[in-house]
């Protein structure tokens, strides 16, 4: 049984074209993602997570019989780029870290709780109480403001400290 290099590496779909998809998957995913409340995606920010996503799916193409390594390849340098490009505007276009971060939502304020901001979130009362327990924190009423961060996770600032 002989390995026929040609096949393995041979790229039969048009470079532009595997492009234009990884673009249009990456952005398009992103997009969703950035539609959902903060705390779905958990300690991962939403660039990161379409990249991760994406770039198995890139390379579990390039394992399956109708696309070569290289395809695979083309499209995972396709979403590096993207990734990286986005990463590098966020960090040097304020408004662009805007579209693509949450700015840190207030969910409680002097020990009272923001119901409105909670919905906004999906964020139960039980899931609330469950972040406060794992800060060490007995009452609310030690809370001066507690934030949904853009990663998803909870920041509390207690009163006097």
């Amino acid at each position: 049984m002989e390995i026929d290099w040609k096949e393995i590496f041979a790229i039969e779909t048009h470079f532009m074209a595997l492009v234009l998809r990884a673009t249009f998957l990456y952005l398009g995913i992103l997009l969703l993602l950035r539609l959902l409340p903060r705390r779905t995606g958990g300690e991962v920010a939403p660039t990161d997570l379409v990249f991760v996503v994406l770039i198995v799916e890139g390379a579990s193409h390039a394992l399956g019989d109708y696309t070569s390594v290289s395809e695979g390849f083309i499209v995972i340098c396709t979403f590096l780029a993207w990734n990286y490009f986005l990463n590098f505007l966020s960090y040097h276009v304020p408004f662009v870290e805007k579209l693509l971060f949450s700015p840190p939502l207030l969910i409680i304020k002097n020990g009272k709780i923001i119901r409105k901001n909670l919905r906004k979130e999906y964020l139960t009362n039980e899931e609330l109480y469950d972040q406060l327990r794992k800060e060490g924190i007995e009452d609310i009423n030690e809370i001066k403001t507690a934030h949904v961060e853009s990663d998803g996770k909870i920041s509390f600032i207690k009163k006097g400290g």
